[in-house]
């Protein structure tokens, strides 16, 4: 099994990493945060002008996938630069539409969802939607019937201000009896995983810059060993999900996606600790820009399945295969 990106992979992520570095996407999550997501959509339809959402689409509805790889490549970029939305609600939610018998529903939802003109979210059995103010379509699976939302309830406060939750209103559209939930659930936590992912990377990258030119007893606190030690095993644990990410992203197996998310989300979680200590009193200050990731970090973890939930399905899965 090849774990690692070939030539294109690597060129995929290096023109997203241009693209997002050059977008001051922190300002673009302050404004998504304070209801005005104007910035962000601009950032949204950039994201999809380079093909991103079309890697969960197959040909027949304007796609190019399944790209499960590629898109966990995207993906990493898209957490590393914490590009604000409901990322992967939509390619859970498109994934889902792409799966429907009847065709009907993706012939219409999916085009727009591609081409960044609209984004998606998804709620189970009455969860809150992320983004469900911002989202064109919304989902709501209740009582095994998929429904087009016609509409959400009152914003609610999240730990990460720019994940914006809401209620979805009841009734709307039916489009499906029994759909593939386990299949939108899957791409849903390879894509937060990625994303993760990306996010501690950007964590530990700060902090290690942070530790460089932070001096005490006039040398860089970066030289202590103890500093060292608690950047190592950050490293180590991001190093350690990098391959779990792309070999689950090989086999869409629910149990092996489930194994890299809760990995992926328990070493971002770890690095932002490390971050926030590390950085000190400034690290809790919301100004700061690393806030925005130690947010996400918090966040991402228990998206979609927390640890304990992704821990049975890899349970799940092993006793399946005995």
């Amino acid at each position: 099994m090849r774990l690692l990106l070939d030539t294109e992979q690597r060129a995929f992520a290096d023109s997203l990493d241009a693209m997002l570095t050059a977008a001051d996407t922190p300002s673009a999550v302050r404004e998504w945060s304070r209801g005005a997501p104007a910035r962000g959509r601009a950032l949204w339809s950039r994201v999809a002008g380079a093909g991103v959402f079309a890697l969960a689409v197959p040909p027949a509805h304007t796609g190019v996938g399944p790209l499960p790889v590629e898109l966990a490549v995207a993906f990493v970029e898209l957490g590393r630069h914490a590009v604000p939305g409901p990322l992967a609600e939509t390619v859970a939610a498109a994934a889902l539409l792409a799966e429907l018998a009847d065709p009907g529903p993706a012939g219409r939802l999916l085009p727009a969802l591609v081409a960044g003109e609209a984004s998606a979210t998804l709620a189970l059995d009455g969860a809150y939607a992320p983004d469900g103010d911002t989202a064109a379509v919304r989902l709501a699976l209740t009582a095994g019937e998929l429904r087009l939302a016609p509409g959400h309830g009152p914003v609610r406060s999240c730990l990460d201000p720019a994940r914006r939750l809401t209620p979805l209103t009841a009734g709307g559209e039916l489009l499906c009896c029994a759909p593939p939930v386990e299949h939108a659930v899957t791409w849903a936590r390879l894509a937060t995983a990625a994303q993760a992912l990306g996010v501690g990377l950007a964590l530990l990258d700060r902090t290690v810059a942070h530790v460089r030119r932070r001096t005490q007893f006039g040398v860089p606190v970066g030289s202590f060993q103890a500093v060292k030690h608690r950047l190592a095993d950050a490293r180590t644990a991001l190093d350690f999900a990098r391959p779990l990410l792309f070999g689950a992203a090989l086999t869409m197996a629910p149990a092996d996606v489930a194994a890299a998310k809760v990995t992926a989300c328990e070493a971002a979680y770890a690095t932002a600790r490390t971050a926030l200590q590390l950085h000190g009193a400034i690290g809790y200050t919301a100004e700061y820009d690393l806030s925005l990731w130690l947010t996400r970090a918090r966040v991402l973890r228990t998206a979609w399945g927390g640890p304990a939930a992704c821990r049975t399905a890899v349970l799940e899965g092993r006793a399946a295969r005995m």
